[in-house]
């Protein structure tokens, strides 16, 4: 109760900013590609239609708040005390660029950002047996990122993606769908384009003008394109694998036993048994629950009889390597055989293709230079989640009858990312060096307004796991990770084993294509931070925790009072919020009682979990 009371008392002040300092662009060519000239040309768009509206923009960020906002997008970290007091002390009028590059070299960018896909990927999969393999994609991810590989190649990886889900993380946006060609239609046109085509499924687009056929059409370069559990494989697995070759009906198959037999029977014992059937992924999978009603002599095996006597196969096997749309007068009917067509050009694929082929066809044309909405998807994207809103919004809905703002802006930065040949750092730079994307937040005065975009900074929600690295940040080695599950039943882990991250990422985690004013906290997430062992441990002052050794370090309580909020805001405090603190140590007369309120009090308050 204490805290609370002493959470409730701060809460007022928390939201109190510095006054910003100005950035100064570095000098460069003037060439299309250069950074600063692209982001100096970005800002004249962007401040030339604000004017035309009437909404002045606001100053920029102080070192402080630039330094926190730059960390948290491109490493999903919070700085020390020691960054933010070194960065202040840099008078290079090009200091910001500098940390900009600096932070898109470190391994911290790499594992910040592949975490962010992950989440893009999985948190929409249909098949949740590939959230294991989730790890294995986000490791690979890591190193296209580290390595800069261009968004064009790590598109045609995605899309090409065969072998054992344990060995190719790249498998990971096939798997989440388990290969279903009308699911990887949907999301490849919305993660890639930020079309929302698969509203076309059954009937054409309601508020587009795609049709049913279209998404039927681009559907068809995937149904060659296997997911299966691989058996007898331990741990489990999974496996992307291509089929281009049409396998026998196993409905023709069970009216025709001998014929089945001919297939499968490897040794010619008259029998089919575990070890033949599972050669046969649509067999293999079913085969026990074919004996359990098919076995009447109790050889665990198959023979011709049985077959014959075994009811209808408990089977929907994928066995076609063409897509059919389906006939809605006739759900039981094949449908109507479609051909590989992208919408957008109306882009067929030549006859004879494979799997593979097809689908390194698809890539091709969505990154075709000629494809605006291959670079705009990912342009606005990255835009988004740097400055808490796209000029598309929500994020993933784009299209031509769709209304940007901005357009000159983005359109400007679209093209330049094609020129770069799709370089992602190239435009996490760009953008981390314009004022649109330095600037404060408004005034608590000015109303909410759609007309504002840009004019000011948006407060986003941190992910989870940028939350959890923050407060492993804080705690260090000293303090144990605890139990984040505590209070909060079926926070375990799957078969017993203990993951922390994957359990917060339960509690905390949304889909980064959600709009920020959609993601809200939720009464488990506040209680966690409120009562689990962890937070409790990390405000300790006794032990070897970050507060008790800055209490053995100094007799100052302010100095201490200032490392903290600089630890967890990465800011001073205010001179109002200096008066609360102090106040509350003139109530409560006990140092270390009080210096463990305030800690446990700025951990949980909205700005801790927020970028601002």
């Amino acid at each position: 109760m204490r805290r609370m009371t002493a959470f409730l008392g701060m809460s007022l002040a928390l939201m109190v900013f510095l006054l910003p300092s100005t950035a100064v662009f570095a000098e460069g060519p003037e060439h299309s590609s250069n950074p600063f000239a692209v982001a100096r040309e970005v800002d004249r768009l962007i401040g030339e239609e604000l004017a035309a509206q009437g909404h002045p923009p606001t100053g920029l960020v102080n070192d402080q708040d630039f330094l926190r906002r730059v960390s948290l997008d491109l490493t999903g970290r919070i700085p020390s005390p020691e960054d933010i007091q070194q960065f202040a002390r840099q008078t290079a009028p090009d200091k910001r660029d500098q940390k900009v590059q600096q932070l898109l070299a470190s391994e911290d960018y790499a594992r910040n950002w592949a975490a962010y896909w992950r989440d893009v990927i999985f948190s929409r999969a249909t098949d949740q047996r590939a959230v294991n393999f989730q790890a294995v994609f986000e490791s690979w991810m890591r190193d296209q990122l580290r390595e800069n590989v261009s968004w064009s190649d790590i598109t045609r990886q995605l899309l090409t993606a065969t072998g054992d889900a344990r060995e190719n993380g790249a498998t990971g946006l096939i798997l989440a769908h388990e290969g279903n060609p009308e699911e990887l239609a949907g999301e490849v046109s919305r993660i890639f384009l930020g079309i929302q085509v698969q509203c076309a499924n059954c009937h054409n687009h309601p508020t587009d003008t795609w049709t049913r056929e279209q998404f039927h059409q681009l559907a068809a370069f995937f149904p060659r394109v296997r997911a299966r559990l691989l058996p007898n494989q331990t741990p489990p697995t999974m496996e992307v694998t291509s089929q281009d070759f049409a396998r026998p009906n196993p409905r023709d198959l069970f009216n025709e036993p001998e014929r089945m037999l001919r297939q499968m029977d490897r040794n010619r014992d008259g029998r089919i048994d575990q070890e033949e059937a599972s050669r046969f992924p649509q067999f293999g999978r079913l085969f026990e629950r074919l004996i359990a009603v098919g076995d009447k002599d109790g050889d665990k095996a198959l023979n011709a009889k049985e077959i014959k006597e075994l009811p209808e196969p408990p089977m929907n096997a994928r066995n076609t390597i063409e897509h059919f749309m389906p006939d809605l007068s006739d759900p039981a009917a094949q449908g109507i055989a479609m051909q590989p067509v992208f919408f957008l050009g109306e882009k067929a694929a030549r006859p004879g293709l494979r799997d593979v082929e097809r689908r390194g066809l698809l890539a091709d044309y969505l990154s075709d230079t000629g494809n605006e909405w291959f670079a705009k998807a990912f342009v606005n994207r990255v835009w988004s989640e740097l400055l808490g809103e796209g000029f598309y919004q929500p994020v993933d809905d784009l299209g031509p009858l769709r209304e940007a703002r901005h357009e000159a802006a983005l359109n400007l930065l679209s093209q330049e990312f094609v020129a770069t040949g799709y370089d992602m750092k190239w435009l996490f730079r760009v953008i981390a060096n314009t004022q649109a994307y330095q600037r404060k937040l408004k005034s608590r005065s000015v109303p909410v307004d759609e007309s504002l975009a840009f004019a000011c900074a948006t407060p986003t929600r941190l992910r989870s796991d940028q939350i959890f690295d923050a407060i492993m940040q804080l705690a260090g080695p000293q303090v144990g990770l605890g139990r984040p599950g505590a209070g909060r039943p079926g926070m375990e882990g799957r078969g017993g084993r203990f993951n922390p991250k994957r359990q917060f990422a339960d509690l905390f985690g949304f889909d980064p294509s959600t709009p920020q004013d959609e993601v809200q906290e939720t009464i488990p997430q506040a209680l966690f931070m409120m009562n689990s062992s962890l937070i409790e441990a990390l405000v300790s002052a006794r032990g070897n925790t970050a507060l008790a050794r800055l209490l053995r370090q100094s007799d100052d309580d302010e100095y201490v009072l200032r490392q903290l909020y600089l630890m967890t805001l990465s800011r001073e405090p205010t001179d109002r919020e200096l008066q609360i603190c102090q106040e509350y140590f003139l109530d409560v007369r006990n140092r270390t009682e009080v210096l463990e309120d305030i800690y446990w009090s700025l951990l949980n308050s909205s700005e801790f979990i927020t970028k601002r």
